[in-house]
């Protein structure tokens, strides 16, 4: 019920009438017991009262600014006394004089006061205090001359201007007080919070100051824009393709790698570019790299043409569609029209649907969604410029080079074996791949077979078997941690205002995107969404995406950066 109401009810401050009578005569039911009535057994907790007496009048949601919001009550009131004049000699012209302003802010601040302070306005009038109740007591309230709550406090005796030494009391839920506040904040040119508290304190006071002065700050658009803060979301499960046994490159991702230069035997050319393509099996995290002599289809083709000939046809090729690549260097522009290209993607995907590969590609500038492969291409470019440095290798050197970093890479430890010294030091992806021939066939289970049973070929099975059973028991167990993204965020909304991040452009040159669509993944959550801006509609993961501070509340203001 409403305040205005709830005086005139004696129950919620006397009880009921029954309580003040004996306990023997307290009605009884069922369900109650006495022996829990007892006074060394009662909780007892304070009552509190509304803050805010009255609902904030229309006239505090007409202006987004405590400026313009000043200027229009000295507008009424000027029409007011204008309206009243008895000749139009009295009346009041021109420019709005800083003494209409200043009463213009007192009209306010005492409407602010009577809605959410009418029990201390009340108290103070009839008896010069507030009621040990009231949350500005510790203030020691006073009226001013004009009938307004300001701070009685404790500096009466300071050389300062009675402004600082009495200013007005404002409630922090009031809108007028959101107002005031954000004038000083654009007015101190966006400053810290211990400077906006102590500017605002030399004429107001409002109640619990520091929490509100952290949520203009946050709420802030130019200082968001300024320094914006990307979108994040709990760390999503793996997917099928890297917690189900399979041959090696049964699931695999590719990438390519930076352009290099190489020249070509008995020719006086200069050197060309070349990239290399890298193949990371999903499953074991085993590395394929094929040289590629330019950014063509046909070229890309080949080189997935001699991947499957020495390692078998994949199932499934995830790609990144090479969009992170935009504006990092002049030639890596090739690379992205190669790779976002539609025609490349429809040749891609028909030559692999043909002999029954899928080919999947992930969303747009969401590194995050192909890190396995990701990593190995930070590994390749680190062995690669360690050991080759800026030189120009022909091509017979640089097909060696490949060859010999792909065999360190595939030898790298994933996980411990065992413990026995006789035993292999480190479960590597070299394992999968020289144990297993290219056209292999299911074999059955040889776990529970004794050794000195099985044939030759068993035997190497059995080896093999022990493998992936090492794997899925001591690899896959340790896949279980979320390195980061470990908290659950709240998902984000169709119509939410974001930035779009761009890594070559300064943040306050991002462009405004309205989210259109929404991605839920397996656990529900989302990561990918559909944007559109003033250039179209765009697919980004919602690291690339920054969500503005906005609030939808009737008293948001949206003006000078709100």
């Amino acid at each position: 019920m409403s305040p205005t109401q709830l005086q005139y009810q004696s129950s919620w401050f006397q009880g009921p009438h029954w309580l003040c009578q004996e306990q023997e005569y307290w009605p009884r039911t069922e369900e109650s017991n006495q022996e829990e009535l007892e006074p060394t057994l009662l909780e007892e907790r304070s009552s509190s009262f509304p803050t805010q007496a009255f609902p904030p009048s229309e006239l505090f949601s007409i202006r987004s600014s405590y400026t313009d919001l000043v200027r229009l009550v000295a507008l009424l009131r000027r029409f007011r006394f204008n309206s009243q004049a008895c000749n139009r000699q009295q009346r009041k012209l021109g420019i709005i004089s800083h003494e209409e302003l200043e009463k213009s802010m007192l009209v306010l601040v005492r409407l602010s006061q009577k809605e959410c302070f009418s029990a201390e306005l009340r108290s103070l009038t009839k008896y010069g205090h507030v009621q040990e109740w009231s949350s500005i007591m510790s203030l020691r309230p006073q009226l001013s001359s004009e009938g307004l709550i300001h701070v009685g406090g404790r500096l009466l005796h300071a050389s300062i201007p009675e402004s600082r030494k009495h200013p007005f009391i404002l409630n922090h839920h009031h809108p007028l007080t959101l107002l005031i506040m954000r004038h000083y904040y654009l007015k101190l040119f966006h400053a810290g919070q211990q400077l906006l508290i102590a500017s605002v304190r030399e004429r107001f006071w409002p109640t619990s100051i520091h929490s509100l002065a952290r949520r203009v700050i946050h709420e802030c658009i130019a200082c968001f824009k300024n320094k914006p803060k990307v979108s994040e979301q709990m760390m999503a499960d793996l997917p099928p393709e890297r917690e189900t046994p399979s041959s090696p490159f049964l699931k695999v991702g590719v990438d390519y790698c930076e352009p290099f230069l190489i020249s070509y035997p008995n020719r006086k050319a200069r050197p060309v570019k070349c990239y290399v393509a890298i193949f990371v099996c999903l499953a074991v995290k085993a590395v394929h790299l094929e040289l590629v002599t330019d950014l063509t289809t046909a070229a890309f083709l080949a080189a997935l043409k001699r991947f499957v000939a020495r390692r078998g046809k994949p199932q499934v090729i995830m790609c990144d569609n090479a969009t992170t690549f935009v504006g990092a260097k002049r030639e890596l522009m090739e690379l992205y029209k190669l790779f976002y290209s539609q025609q490349f993607q429809e040749s891609i995907t028909k030559h692999a649907g043909s002999d029954g590969i899928d080919f999947r590609f992930i969303p747009p500038r969401s590194p995050n969604f192909s890190g396995l492969w990701e990593a190995q291409v930070k590994s390749f470019k680190t062995h690669f410029r360690k050991t080759i440095g800026l030189r120009t290798l022909n091509v017979d050197e640089m097909q060696t080079a490949l060859a010999q970093i792909e065999a360190v890479l595939n030898s790298r430890p994933m996980t411990p074996v065992s413990s026995d010294p006789n035993d292999f030091e480190a479960l590597t992806p070299g394992h999968f791949l020289v144990h297993r021939p290219l056209t292999a066939i299911p074999e059955p289970d040889l776990q529970g077979v004794p050794f000195n049973r099985l044939s030759i070929w068993q035997r190497a099975q059995s080896f093999t078997q022990q493998l992936w059973k090492k794997w899925s028991t001591q690899y896959l167990s340790d896949l279980h941690n979320r390195t980061k993204w470990t908290k659950q965020r709240d998902n984000i909304t169709v119509g939410t205002m974001v930035l779009l991040k761009d890594e070559n452009a300064p943040p306050l040159k991002w462009n405004l995107a309205r989210v259109v669509k929404i991605f839920a993944g397996r656990d529900g959550n989302i990561r990918v969404v559909t944007v559109r801006t003033k250039d179209g509609c765009f697919d980004r993961g919602i690291l690339k995406i920054c969500v503005l501070p906005i609030r939808d509340n009737t008293h948001q203001s949206t003006a000078d950066g709100y």
